[in-house]
C-alpha cells in the first residue's frame, strides 16, 4: 500500500515568541520540519506537501525542493489546512498527516502504524498515546466494543471526556478517498469555530468507514513542540537517543547528558568522547581517536588515533595520529596531514599541512600551503593580509621557521630553508639557505649609569 505525507506546518507558534516559524527551529540540528519528513521517508511514504501559512517563505527555505506546498492563508483549523491539500491528496491511495512541530516521531512507529492501517483495511487510523497528565490534548472516546467512536477536543469535552487518558497525537492515517468525502462535510461548529480534521473520523464512520486506532509505545515520540522549554526537553531526549547509538556502537561517551552530537555525526570504533563535546553537521571521527572537553567541529573530520583538546575546528580535516589543542582554532578550509601536531593558541585558516609538520603555540598559519616536516616555532606569524586583499604563502619540505618570525605574503620558502628567530620574510627564501632579517645586534655599555645622569 502506498503511501504519501502532509505535514501540517503554517500555524503561528505564538509561545515561542520569536520572529522565526516554529517549525524551523532545530533540534540536535535540524529544523523540526525536517525531522518529521525525514522520519516519514524511512517509513516508506512516496512523497511530501507541507502546509505552509506564518511565515511561508522561512519553512519553504528550509524544506527545499523534498516536498510540494500549498499555502493556508487563514488560520481556520486542521481540517482546514488539509483541505488546501486537495489536490495533492486526490493524486494518492492514502495519505499520513504529521504535525511539523513533532520532531521526536521515529520512522518505526510510523511503519507500524503505516502498516496497521493496511493490515485492517481502515479507513482512518488514529495514532493515540496514554498520559497521566492529558490535559490540552484531544481525548479518544471509545465505543463499548472498544473502537474508536470520536475524538473530542480539550476545550468541547465533558468532565467525563476529560477524565480519559488515551489522547490524540495528531497523526493519522487515511484513505485518500474517504478524507476528501469527509473534509467536503466537515462544519466549524465548535467552541473555537474551527474545521477540526478530528471530525472527519464520525463522518467517515457514518458513511461506514472503518476507523482504527494505533497506540504509540512510547507516548514521548508524540510530542508537539509549542514553547522554549519544550523545545529544549525535545533536544534532551534526542540528544540522548543519538549518545546511546553511538555508545551502543562501541564509542565510550563519558557523560551521555553532557554531550552533544547531531544526527548525521559518525564516529569509528573505540573513540572517547570527553563532556562538554559538540560534534555538529556532518563531522566524521575516525577509529580510536579522543575528543577532550570543551570542543566543538562542526562539518569536519578527524583521522583514526588522533586526539583533539578544548579546540574548535570549522570545515576542516585533520589527519591520522595528529595531536590539536589545546586551545587551538582550525577554521575553514584547513586541511592537516598525518601526524601533525597543531598545538596551544595555533590557528589555521584556508592553509594546507603536510604530514609530520609541527606547530607547537601560539602561531598564525593563513593562506599557506606548507609540506612536510615543517617546525613552527613559537610566535610565528603568516602575514596574509595588506589592508585590501588576501595573498598566500608557500612554504616548502622540511623548512625551520624560527621564533617570532613574520612571513609576509606572497612569500615562498623553499625545501630545507631556515628562517632565524624574530626575522621579517619579504623575498624568496632558496632551498637550505638561512634567511635573517632582523636588526644587528647593538651593546650600549654602562647605559644604565649615563641614563640616571
Amino acid at each position: 500500500m502506498r503511501f504519501s505525507l502532509v505535514v501540517l506546518a503554517a500555524g503561528e507558534g505564538k509561545r515561542m515568541k520569536s520572529e522565526k516559524s516554529k517549525v524551523v527551529f532545530r533540534v540536535s540540528g535540524k529544523e523540526m520540519v525536517n525531522r518529521v519528513i525525514d522520519e516519514a521517508c524511512k517509513a516508506g511514504v512516496d512523497k511530501a506537501c507541507v502546509v505552509v501559512g506564518h511565515k511561508a517563505e522561512m519553512v519553504m527555505e528550509a524544506v527545499g525542493d523534498r516536498a510540494s506546498f500549498v499555502t493556508q492563508s487563514e488560520q481556520l483549523g486542521t481540517g482546514h489546512a488539509v483541505m488546501q491539500a486537495r489536490e495533492f491528496i486526490a493524486e494518492n491511495e492514502n495519505v499520513m498527516i504529521l504535525a511539523g512541530d513533532t520532531p521526536l516521531i521515529t520512522a518505526d512507529t510510523l511503519k507500524k502504524a503505516m502498516e496497521a492501517h493496511a493490515e485492517n483495511k481502515n479507513a482512518c487510523t488514529v495514532l493515540t498515546a496514554c498520559l497521566d497528565n492529558p490535559f490540552g490534548y484531544g481525548r479518544i472516546i471509545r465505543d463499548e466494543a472498544g473502537n474508536v467512536a470520536r475524538i473530542v477536543e480539550q476545550k468541547d469535552a465533558n468532565d467525563e471526556e476529560k477524565a480519559v487518558c488515551e489522547i490524540n497525537s495528531g497523526m493519522y492515517c487515511f484513505d485518500s478517498a474517504m478524507l476528501l468525502k469527509a473534509l467536503d462535510m466537515l462544519t466549524n461548529n465548535n467552541a473555537q469555530g474551527e474545521y477540526y480534521l478530528t471530525d472527519t473520523l464520525e463522518i467517515i464512520k457514518q458513511a461506514d468507514g472503518k476507523v482504527g486506532a494505533f497506540t504509540v509505545p512510547d507516548a514521548v515520540e508524540i510530542s508537539g513542540v509549542n514553547d522554549r522549554l519544550q523545545l529544549a526537553e525535545a533536544e534532551k531526549v534526542m540528544r540522548r537517543r543519538i549518545n546511546t547509538r553511538h555508545a551502543l556502537n562501541g564509542v565510550t561517551i563519558i557523560d551521555i547528558d553532557a554531550t552533544y552530537i547531531e544526527d548525521d555525526v559518525v564516529i569509528g570504533q573505540d573513540s572517547v568522547i570527553y563532556p562538554g563535546t559538540t560534534l555538529e553537521k556532518g563531522s566524521v571521527i575516525g577509529k580510536g581517536v579522543v575528543i577532550g572537553q570543551n570542543c566543538r567541529i562542526v562539518n569536519s573530520a578527524v583521522g583514526d588515533g588522533s586526539d583533539v583538546y578544548y579546540s574548535t575546528m570549522v570545515d576542516s580535516t585533520v589527519g591520522e595520529g595528529c595531536h590539536v589543542g589545546p586551545y587551538a582554532y582550525l577554521r575553514p578550509k584547513s586541511t592537516v596531514g598525518n601526524n601533525c601536531k597543531v598545538g596551544d593558541f595555533v590557528e589555521l585558516k584556508n592553509a594546507t599541512l603536510g604530514d609530520g609538520t609541527k606547530a607547537s603555540h601560539l602561531t598564525y598559519i593563513g593562506d599557506a600551503t606548507v609540506g612536510a616536516g615543517v617546525n613552527f616555532g613559537c610566535g610565528t606569524v603568516i602575514v596574509n593580509y595588506d589592508g585590501k586583499s588576501k595573498f598566500r604563502t608557500v612554504i616548502g619540505d622540511n623548512a625551520f621557521i624560527g621564533c617570532n618570525s613574520n612571513l609576509v605574503s606572497p612569500v615562498k620558502v623553499n625545501d630545507n630553508a631556515y628562517i632565524a628567530a624574530g626575522s621579517t620574510i619579504t623575498d624568496e627564501v632558496p632551498e637550505g639557505a638561512l634567511a635573517i632579517a632582523r636588526s644587528r645586534q647593538v651593546i650600549k655599555s654602562d647605559w644604565k649609569d649615563k641614563r640616571s645622569k
